[in-house]
C-alpha cells in the first residue's frame, strides 16, 4: 500500500520555505508527510545526529520562528503546539532522513520530496537562462532602439510636411 502513496507536488511545494537563503522544510511538516509524530522524527534525528551537519539541518532562532509563523497563516490552536523552535531540513537533510526513518512510506515520500526539490531547481535554472537571454538581447539591440525611434520621428515629420502642403479636404 505504501508504494501507491502519492503526495501531490503542490502540497510538498507549499511546505518548502526560504530561511537563511536556503530552501528548507520544517520538522512538523516532514513528520506529517512521513506519517510520524514530530517528536519521533526529531528523536530519530538526534539518535543519528552525525548524519545532520548544519548545512543539512538547523534549529530556527526565536526571530526566524516569529517570521515563519507570520508567513504561514496558522490558527491559535496550531500555534499553541509550537513551544520549541522547530528544526528545519535542507534538501541534503531531507535526503538523509530516508536512511534514518526506516519505513517504506518514508522512502517513497522522500523520493517525492527530492524530485520536487529537483523540479524547483530546474525551473529556477530555466528562469535564469531566460533572463540571461533577454539581457543579451537588450545589450545587442538596446542601442538600436534609439535609432529606430529617430527613424519613426523623421517619418512623422515627413508625414506632417506632406499634410501641410495639401489643399482641400483631409
Amino acid at each position: 500500500m505504501a508504494e501507491n502513496f502519492l503526495i501531490p507536488s503542490e502540497r510538498i511545494i507549499s511546505k518548502i520555505y526560504i530561511i537563511r537563503n536556503r530552501k528548507v522544510m520544517i520538522d512538523r511538516d516532514l513528520a506529517e508527510l512521513y506519517g510520524v509524530t514530530t517528536g519521533n522524527l526529531n528523536l530519530a534525528v538526534k539518535r543519528n545526529i552525525k548524519r545532520f551537519p548544519e548545512d543539512f539541518m538547523f534549529q530556527l532562532s526565536k526571530e526566524e520562528m516569529k517570521n515563519w509563523i507570520l508567513q504561514i497563516a496558522t490558527s491559535n490552536s496550531e500555534r499553541m503546539g509550537l513551544r520549541k523552535q522547530p528544526f528545519v531540513f535542507t534538501e541534503g537533510g531531507v535526503a538523509m532522513l530516508s536512511g534514518v526513518l526506516n519505513s517504506e512510506r518514508a522512502i517513497n515520500v522522500n523520493i517525492q520530496i527530492i524530485r520536487t526539490f529537483i523540479k524547483i531547481r530546474e525551473l529556477l535554472a530555466t528562469n535564469e537562462a531566460i533572463q540571461r537571454k533577454v539581457m543579451e538581447l537588450e545589450k545587442k539591440y538596446g542601442r538600436h532602439n534609439d535609432k529606430i525611434k529617430k527613424i519613426f520621428y523623421i517619418l512623422g515629420l515627413l508625414r506632417a510636411d506632406e499634410n501641410k502642403n495639401k489643399i482641400g479636404f483631409k
